[in-house]
């Protein structure tokens, strides 16, 4: 969709909404009628223009596909790779947007070398304008909270001059200002970007894959008295000496470990969660909790084999982790990225059904993901 200023603020002023401009939504299109797969929400369809709803945003009328967008996180960017959309010109912070894991699939790539950080010591408001996205699927909620140098009115003036805002802080449900809107799973949020870019198509064909999916890990989940605790922790760096400790929610960033049905070690001590006290814990903490097996984030950039020869080698000399049961059993592993969408969802998944229950099958037909993202339904 290339247009001149003037097409772009018709367009743009084009949009209505219940509520203030925040609510307004995004600008995205539609390939014949749509239907709501999630919630209940409905979409309507007539004479090219059709209304969507998603919570924090409200209901908003929308009259063309996005060409450009920007996203919050690997979550939202996921999902466009899912439906065959291009890639967001910007994410908050594109380091961890881990593309690597699109090497399990042939067929499936993704470069974000032109992706821009939307964070850079702040969030600017200008670079939203220098960006002109038709689009910013990005909670504005999280802009106001996370970083103090947004406001309402600035909120705003981006989505009424520059694109509207769309999107939901579906990877925590830590947040206390995430307490007052409706939380969505990853696939009622994939839902309704497929809505936004009218391709309902390609999200049917996940979630027909995922349910498959889901059958299939029954089949290698143990008895609960035989599934080993788990500790998710978040550890910088190659000599990590403390530790964010992750209790697991409901939020998207721990699906992979909701739907194996791990036990949560720290859920069963009073060690709490990060986003409650912002607190970490040391190796005597650690030691006090002793999982059967450790689950370290912030350490996606590295390989298996590189996570080993570093944190793995590091906490196995350390005078205290060397203690820990499942540094003695070489059970301390990657714990995956706080964000996750429908293709890394499954990519993830099974890695951690390797971690913790040693599976070693494929659990996913690969080629189908493939077809699927190249419109191949």
């Amino acid at each position: 969709m290339v247009e001149d200023d003037s097409a772009r603020t018709t367009r743009r002023r084009y949009l209505t909404a219940s509520g203030s401009i925040v609510a307004a939504g995004l600008l995205a299109g539609c390939v014949g009628g749509v239907a709501s797969p999630s919630d209940g929400d409905e979409t309507t369809v007539s004479g090219g223009a059709y209304s969507a709803t998603m919570e924090p945003v409200g209901e908003v009328s929308l009259d063309g596909v996005p060409e450009t967008w920007v996203a919050n996180n690997g979550s939202w960017a996921d999902m466009g790779v899912a439906l065959g959309v291009d890639p967001p010109a910007a994410l908050w912070l594109t380091s961890r947007y881990h593309t690597q894991y699109y090497d399990e699939i042939d067929g499936v790539s993704v470069d974000k070398s032109e992706m821009v950080d939307l964070y850079r010591d702040g969030v600017s408001t200008e670079l939203f304008y220098e960006l002109d996205a038709d689009v910013h699927v990005l909670d504005p909620n999280f802009l106001m909270n996370r970083y103090k140098g947004w406001a309402q009115e600035d909120v705003d003036d981006v989505a009424e001059t520059v694109g509207p805002f769309f999107g939901n802080s579906i990877f925590s449900r830590g947040y206390g200002w995430h307490e007052d809107y409706t939380y969505y799973t990853l696939y009622e949020a994939f839902g309704k970007l497929a809505e936004l870019f009218g391709r309902t198509d390609r999200y049917e064909a996940f979630a027909d894959l995922h349910e498959e999916f889901q059958s299939s890990l029954s089949d290698v989940i143990p008895a609960e008295g035989e599934r080993p605790t788990v500790a998710v922790l978040w550890a910088a760096g190659d000599e990590p000496e403390t530790f964010l400790p992750y209790v697991m929610s409901e939020g998207t960033s721990f699906k992979q470990w909701n739907d194996l049905q791990v036990r949560d070690a720290l859920a069963e001590t009073d060690v709490k969660d990060f986003h409650s006290n912002r607190g970490e814990i040391d190796y005597e903490t650690l030691l006090e909790v002793d999982p059967d097996v450790l689950l370290l984030r912030g350490q996606e950039a590295k390989t298996a084999e590189e996570f080993r020869d570093t944190v793995g080698s590091f906490m196995e000399d350390h005078n205290v982790a060397r203690s820990l049961t499942a540094v003695q059993n070489g059970d301390v592993y990657r714990g995956g990225p706080l964000y996750q969408g429908p293709i890394t969802n499954l990519v993830l998944t099974e890695r951690a059904a390797r971690q913790v229950y040693n599976v070693d099958t494929e659990l996913f037909d690969r080629g189908r993901v493939a077809d699927i993202v190249n419109g191949d339904i």
